[in-house]
C-alpha cells in the first residue's frame, strides 16, 4: 500500500468524512491536514512509501501473521537485566480478561466502580506490606518512571533543595529516565560511583556533606544482581534532612530486607516480577510507596476503604493530591491515570502465591542461580566479577570470550543468556521456571563454544 496524501479520504477505516475534516480545518484556520504538522521539522517527517501489503481478506491476514509467527525463535530465558521470566499462573489471564476489569477506566464514580476500587485497594495494601512502607499508590507506568517520581517527591518534600543523588549501581535505563525527568524539572542529578560492583556508600555520604541534596536513590538488588548492604545509609541521608528512596525487585522482598527495614522514606520499582509475562517488552507496572508523612506528595490516586450509608464496606478514591486534573497549577507530576490492568495482574498473582508461595519462588530461583553460577565457573571460561558478593537469582561474571559473540552464539543455540554488561562482563539469571536439565544443557553448549 502506497502512502497517500493526508487529504485523500480513500482510507476505508477513517471514521470522519471529507466534510467532517473540512469543517474542522475551517474552524482552526488550517488549509490541509498537513498544516497540522507544520511545526515538525521536515527532515524527521517520513515521505516514502510504507512497506505494507495490499488489503486482503481476514483468513489471508491470519495466514500472513501465522507465517510471521513461525519465524520467531523460542528461546529458553537465562537473561534478566530488568525483565524476568517468572511463571505466570494460567488463572491470571482468565480473571483479568473479565469485561468488568478489562474495560475499566478511572473509577471516579465509586458507586459503579466497586470492583475496580477494591482490587486497587488490595494492590496498594499488598505493595505496602511487601515494601515495609505505610502507604502505596496505584500505580506507575513502569519502574523507571516510579524512580523518577520518587526523586520528584524528595524534591517537593524538601522544597528548597535542588539536587538528587543516584547510585551508579542502578539499572542503566532507570538512570537515563531519572536524568531526563530531572533535567526538565531543573533539578541537578549526580550519579555516584561504584565500589566493587555495588553502591559506594562513602561516596554518597561525601556528596551529602556538599549540601543541597533533596534525596538519594539506591538499589536493593543492583544492576549486576548483587544484594546491596545499605547499613547506615538512612541515618546519613536523614542527618542532612534529605530523603532515601530504595529501588527494589518486589518479588525478592519476600526474602530480603525491605526498604522500610533499611529506613527508607520511599520505595519504588517495577512489579513485572510479580507474574507479569515478558510480552516482548511490556506493558509493565511501577509501584511507589512511602512513609505516611509523605502521602500527599505521592503522584496518582490512593483508594481507601470506608462504609456506605447502610454500614457495608465500600471503597472510594481517598486522595488525589498531586493529580494534574485536580490541582493543575500545583501539580508536580504528569501521572493522572494508572496501570490498572497490570496492577490487577499483580494483585491476582500475590493473592494466589501468598507469603509461602513467594518464598518458594525465591528459593527455587536462588538454588538454580547458584547451581548455574558454580557450573559456569567450573568450565574455566568465567571468573568472579566482584569477589563473590551475595546474589539471589541474577549474577554477573567475567569472561575472556567476546561478550557480544557469546550472547549471539547462545541465542543460535536456543538460549537468551550471557547478557552483555560492558567490557568483559556478562549477566545470567535463573528463575523458578528453569529446570536442572535446561541449566546443564546450556552449560554443555557453552563448553563447546570457541570464539
Amino acid at each position: 500500500m502506497k502512502k497517500k496524501n493526508t487529504d485523500d479520504m480513500s482510507y476505508p477505516y477513517f471514521p470522519h468524512t471529507g466534510d467532517d475534516i473540512a469543517g474542522m480545518l475551517g474552524r482552526i484556520g488550517a488549509k490541509s491536514l498537513d498544516d497540522l504538522y507544520a511545526d515538525v521539522p521536515s527532515e524527521v517527517l517520513y515521505n516514502g512509501d510504507y512497506d505494507l501489503p495490499d488489503a486482503m481478506p481476514e483468513m489471508e491476514v491470519r495466514r500472513y501473521f501465522d507465517s510471521l509467527d513461525r519465524k520467531n525463535r523460542r528461546l529458553t530465558v537465562f537473561g534478566g537485566c530488568g525483565a524476568y521470566d517468572h511463571y505466570s499462573p494460567a488463572v491470571i489471564p482468565a480473571l483479568i480478561s473479565r469485561a468488568e476489569f478489562l474495560t475499566a477506566y478511572t473509577p471516579y464514580q465509586a458507586e459503579i466502580s466497586q470492583g475496580t476500587l477494591r482490587y486497587i485497594f488490595e494492590f496498594q495494601t499488598m505493595m505496602a506490606e511487601l515494601t515495609g512502607m505505610d502507604c502505596a499508590n496505584a500505580s506507575m507506568y513502569d519502574g523507571a518512571t516510579s524512580a523518577a517520581e520518587a526523586m520528584l517527591m524528595a524534591k517537593a518534600a524538601t522544597r528548597k533543595k535542588n539536587r538528587v543523588l543516584v547510585s551508579g549501581a542502578m539499572p542503566g535505563n532507570v538512570i537515563e529516565v531519572v536524568a531526563t525527568y530531572m533535567k526538565y524539572h531543573g533539578v541537578e542529578m549526580t550519579v555516584t560511583p561504584l565500589d566493587n560492583g555495588a553502591t559506594d556508600i562513602a561516596a554518597i555520604v561525601k556528596e551529602l556533606q556538599v549540601g543541597d541534596v533533596a534525596g538519594a536513590l539506591v538499589p536493593g538488588v543492583n544492576r549486576y544482581g548483587i544484594i546491596e548492604d545499605l547499613t547506615g545509609l538512612a541515618d546519613a541521608v536523614h542527618g542532612t534532612k534529605a530523603l532515601l528512596a530504595v529501588y527494589s525487585d518486589p518479588s525478592a522482598l519476600a526474602v530480603l530486607k525491605t526498604p522500610g527495614e533499611w529506613g527508607a522514606d520511599i520505595a519504588c520499582g517495577d512489579a513485572q516480577t510479580l507474574g507479569i509475562p515478558l510480552n516482548f517488552g511490556g506493558p509493565y507496572v511501577g509501584f511507589l510507596a512511602c512513609r505516611k508523612e509523605l502521602v500527599r506528595k505521592l503522584p496518582g490516586r490512593i483508594v481507601g476503604a470506608t462504609t456506605d450509608i447502610d454500614g457495608r464496606r465500600a471503597f472510594v478514591l481517598t486522595l488525589q493530591a498531586r493529580e494534574q486534573h485536580i490541582r493543575r497549577e500545583k501539580a508536580t507530576s504528569n501521572i493522572c491515570s494508572n496501570q490498572s490492568l497490570m496492577a490487577l495482574y499483580v494483585t491476582v498473582y500475590l493473592s494466589l502465591m501468598g507469603k509461602e508461595g513467594m518464598k518458594r519462588v525465591n528459593g527455587l530461583s536462588y538454588g538454580g542461580a547458584h547451581y548455574l553460577h558454580k557450573q559456569l565457573l567450573a568450565t574455566g571460561k568465567f571468573s568472579e566479577a566482584f569477589g563473590g558478593r551475595p546474589f539471589l537469582k541474577e549474577f554477573t561474571l567475567r569472561t575472556p570470550l567476546p561478550a557480544g559473540k557469546l550472547h549471539a552464539a547462545l541465542a543460535d543455540g536456543g538460549y537468551l543468556a550471557a547478557m552483555p554488561m560492558g567490557g568483559d562482563l556478562v549477566s545470567f539469571c535463573v528463575t523458578e521456571k528453569r529446570t536442572r536439565e535446561e541449566i546443564d544443557s546450556m552449560v554443555e553448549l557453552i563448553k563447546k563454544i570457541e570464539l
